[in-house]
């Protein structure tokens, strides 16, 4: 799983999350007897797959080095050697996903003759260059429905300059929902995104963003790429010529000392120049796709994803493993597919077709999940009807009050209610695992929703849900190895997840969304 972007300009918009608590049972179909299929998930199997997908070999799984390349073709082999085909027409099991590195900038900026260093009161991740004699100031930077912060502005070729947050009205509510609730553009997983986007739209040449809050945590992601000399992964796609900085209390005063207290829109005299530069560097890296196509229904796609990257080798030569991060999830997924090829085998394939997709580079941003979703979707995004994705299933967190037989779950209930009933009833039939829904929480402060690839799925108004174990501490160090896992726990929950995608896949009807943006709020 990937620890929580900071760089969000680009992010795209999130999918309605509100939550609402059905007590309706779902109907679980009726179909052919899975537990067979499911039996041949088993903890030898998950173990022989994982130490060797998670050993010394495979050197930490980095996003496009060597130990990565390794991993794809591990992978590959064992959906050839099961007969289930690639999703791509031409046999190709891979699916190319271009990247760029953006490397650590330099530089600094000046305002009115005041010298700002790149890391100290200023950070960007790109290049940035020129002088600029005026900046357009634009508030919060937010336009929705009848509120907007660019009302007689023209920020064509401008840099603009806008602050974290949103406006509140008189009696303390937020004008944008209208109530005491936050909206979306004061959440810093999306609010840079979405109010990034709407000045690029507007035809700004760059957006200088305050924001004191969190100034510290995009200053510690700087020192730390700069540290470990590591730049910026992105989609090829991606690349801009709109320039971003973030500025702390200081710079942004330094512009406009009267930031904090004013939010009209103006247009501000100062002599700014840019003198941040970086280059990029190309990496080569891909997804693994294959397909079981249905029976009845094989225009219609239930997805299952795992992430096949890891954090690769630290500086001082140790390999970051990555058994249960996201091992388990990889291993997982090949054992969920060679159920569901035995039930075809024996005459039951499902109804719908079954995508096993195992993205890269999700522990730089969900790259290879939005590529899929954003760039190349191989099956339609309107003929998808649900991503399960599998994300940390193979330990036990060490903060957890309850029963080892749990998991987290997030995501279930936030765009469909059938699929979160489905969810609960499949698991009290089949697997009586402990769900809890701590994470599923709007205002979890770890922002785990965000922050794994069934969240591409669920922006595109796909029902998703997201299994996960929760971290230790193990999490994202040499000593996550496959001799920790609790295989026991991970054969189950696997199990969980193919009878899940089961029950969805043999559904007469595709589960309904009733809760996306487009649906109407009871």
């Amino acid at each position: 799983m990937k620890k929580l972007s900071i760089f969000a300009l680009g992010l795209v918009f999130a999918c309605n999350s509100s939550q609402k608590v059905v007590s309706e049972p779902a109907q679980v179909t009726k179909v052919t007897d899975p537990v067979p299929y499911a039996e041949s998930i088993t903890q030898d199997d998950l173990k022989e797959h994982l130490f060797t997908y998670a050993s010394d070999e495979f050197e930490g799984r980095e996003t496009g080095q060597p130990g990565q390349k390794k991993a794809v073709e591990y992978l590959k082999a064992h959906y050839e050697s099961l007969g289930i085909p690639a999703a791509k027409a031409d046999g190709d099991y891979f699916q190319e996903v271009p990247l760029e590195v953006s490397n650590v900038p330099e530089g600094s900026i000046s305002i009115n003759d005041t010298v700002f260093e790149l890391g100290e009161n200023v950070v960007s991740f790109s290049s940035a260059e020129g002088n600029y004699d005026s900046v357009i100031y634009a508030g919060y930077g937010i336009e929705e429905g009848d509120y907007s912060d660019y009302k007689d502005l023209d920020v064509t070729g401008k840099l603009v300059l806008i602050k974290a947050g949103e406006p509140i009205d008189s009696d303390g509510n937020y004008i944008i929902s209208g109530s005491a609730e936050k909206s979306v553009w004061s959440n810093m997983s999306e609010g840079m995104g979405k109010k990034g986007e709407l000045a690029q739209s507007k035809g700004a040449k760059g957006i200088l963003y305050y924001d004191s809050q969190n100034y510290p945590r995009y200053k510690g992601y700087f020192g730390f790429m700069k540290t470990n000399n590591s730049g910026r992964m992105q989609l090829a796609e991606d690349k801009s010529e709109t320039v971003l900085i973030i500025l702390d209390e200081n710079s942004a005063k330094a512009i406009y000392s009267d930031i904090e207290s004013e939010d009209a829109p103006k247009t501000i005299a100062t002599d700014l120049a840019l003198n941040v530069t970086s280059t990029n560097d190309k990496i080569s890296s891909e997804n693994v796709v294959a397909i079981l196509k249905g029976t009845e229904k094989p225009e219609e796609y239930v997805i299952i994803s795992s992430h096949l990257d890891h954090i690769g080798v630290t500086a001082d030569g140790q390999i970051n493993n990555g058994a249960d991060d996201d091992g388990s999830g990889s291993v997982a997924l090949l054992e969920i597919a060679q159920a569901f090829k035995k039930a075809a085998d024996a005459g039951h394939g499902p109804k719908r077709s079954i995508v096993f997709l195992h993205v890269t580079g999700e522990e730089k941003g969900l790259l290879g999940s939005r590529y899929y979703t954003d760039v190349d979707p191989i099956f339609p995004l309107d003929q998808t009807v649900v991503d399960l994705n599998i994300d940390m299933i193979g330990r036990i967190d060490p903060n957890y009050k309850g029963a080892r037989n749990y998991l987290y779950l997030i995501g279930s209930d936030k765009l469909s209610t059938e699929l979160h009933n489905l969810s609960e009833e499949v698991n009290k039939k089949y697997t009586n695992i402990e769900f809890d829904y701590t994470y599923n929480d709007e205002n979890d402060p770890n922002r785990f929703y965000y922050r794994s690839d069934h969240y591409n799925f669920a922006k595109n108004n796909i029902p998703i849900i997201f299994y996960f174990n929760g971290t230790h501490a193990d999490y994202h160090r040499p000593s996550d190895t496959p001799d920790k896992i609790n295989y026991d726990l991970l054969e189950n929950r696997t199990r969980l997840v193919f009878y899940t995608a089961w029950e969805i896949a043999n559904k007469d009807q595709r589960l309904v969304v009733d809760k996306a943006p487009s649906a109407t709020e009871e």
